[in-house]
């Protein structure tokens, strides 16, 4: 896989698991439990891992419809507060880092929503 390309309105970010991210922005966002969202499925892998390495997955609605109706300062709160969790496992990623991400997420996600487009997630 070579990713969206050019196709696709994209965003582009690294070191931190994508996968997991999903999982807590919705627990963020929506509520529930990790644990629990993730025995649901969630993240639901469209495109699995061959040997590339890369996998491709959707993002749920439930996600998709927190992240299009938040606004600025509840996403800055569970960018705040995703940045935390991360620090406490010990995967640093700086809050600015983490309040642009989940922004730009959010913006792009209410744009695809607009479209009556889904959001997927290639990871490489």
């Amino acid at each position: 896989m070579t990713g969206p390309g050019r196709a696709f309105e994209s965003l582009s970010f690294g070191n931190f698991d994508p996968e997991e991210a999903v999982v807590e922005w919705e627990c963020l966002l929506a509520g529930g439990s990790f644990e629990d969202l993730v025995e649901a499925g969630e993240p639901r892998i469209i495109a699995g891992q061959d040997d590339d390495g890369c996998v491709v997955f959707v993002m749920s609605p439930r996600l998709s419809a927190a992240l299009a109706m938040a606004e600025g300062p509840r996403l800055r709160d569970v960018a705040s507060s995703w940045a935390e969790q991360c620090a406490e496992d010990g995967e640093v990623i700086d809050p600015g880092t983490a309040d642009a991400i989940v922004g730009e997420l959010a913006a792009l996600v209410s744009r695809a929503r607009r479209r009556r487009q889904g959001v997927y997630c290639w990871v490489a």
